[in-house]
């Protein structure tokens, strides 16, 4: 196959595979959550070892055929774009974690959680950083809520600390931006979102009550609406975007039959979940297969 011909492939079925998307909620929490990562990784992976593939394999050579020369150049400039997003989304991320060190007006520890406490009136709660993420509150929340609430929120928090999911959705933040002109990037994007807020509502529902849990959110939301980029407050759950009332509703619904009977269905296991997820994506690794065969 001719790097014209990798190039247009590896286009095409990034934008066929995110077109046939269709969001559906049947067939179990887990199967929703891996089936939304697939569609939201897969082609800009395919995208992007592609690009690699025809990076490394340059513009010579019988494969490269009539276009050598621009597939080569559009390659350096999505991996050069790609780099580029990279960098100035890893000083985003940075700059909130320092800002939340210079603006807190204390660090106080929250039923065994160390926490940053900000000068702000909306009720707050975030896990701020990418590996290492740490707990970050407003003055706002711990003057509104009541210590049974408070231990709710924390509760919520500290499940993404526990799946660090600040680090997986600054990775999926990056391919976000990357790749948002690819068909229904912004629908998985939310997706996600929502899927990430209904584990860590279901790993918190397992240490304080759920209702609890439930009664607290809507005491939050309750109060206002809050808009923050992305990279700025990560993992933040308790301030809704204006778009997310869906989001919100099914999450209090998923709180109120966790506390009636519990989960539907229970937490997917980690390892089987990672192992059919990897295999899925190891076909994004194909183009990378056309290497040792140029010529």
């Amino acid at each position: 196959m001719s790097h014209l011909g990798m190039l247009l492939l590896g286009l095409g079925l990034s934008c066929l595979w995110r077109a046939q998307v269709r969001l559906d909620r049947s067939g179990g929490w887990g199967r929703r959550w891996q089936r939304a990562w697939i569609h939201f990784l897969l082609p800009p992976l395919l995208l992007l070892t592609t690009a690699l593939a025809l990076a490394w394999m340059g513009p010579w050579g019988q494969m490269a055929g009539v276009g050598g020369w621009f597939c080569y150049g559009c390659a350096l400039l999505l991996l050069a774009v790609a780099g580029g997003v990279a960098l100035h989304w890893i000083w985003e991320y940075w700059r909130s974690y320092q800002r939340a060190h210079l603006q807190a007006l204390a660090h106080v520890d929250l039923h065994g959680s160390p926490a940053y406490v900000l000068d702000l009136e909306i009720p707050f709660a975030a896990q701020v950083g990418v590996w290492n993420a740490q707990l970050v509150v407003s003055r706002g929340l711990l003057e509104q809520l009541d210590d049974e609430h408070l231990r709710a929120v924390i509760a919520h928090e500290e499940a993404h600390r526990h799946y660090r999911d600040t680090l997986w959705m600054f990775g999926v933040g990056w391919l976000r931006r990357l790749t948002g002109w690819l068909p229904n990037t912004e629908a998985l994007w939310q997706e996600l979102l929502t899927l990430r807020e209904l584990r860590a509502d279901r790993w918190a529902a397992q240490r304080v009550d759920p209702l609890l849990l439930g009664e607290a959110l809507l005491q939050v939301v309750g109060y206002g609406v809050m808009e923050q980029p992305a990279a700025a407050w990560v993992g933040f759950a308790m301030a809704v975007s204006s778009d997310s009332g869906q989001r919100l509703q099914e999450r209090i619904d998923a709180l109120l039959q966790q506390a009636e009977s519990g989960p539907v269905d229970p937490l997917p296991d980690s390892s089987s979940v990672a192992i059919r997820g990897w295999a899925w994506l190891g076909l994004a690794l194909l183009p990378l297969l056309a290497i040792p065969f140029h010529t």
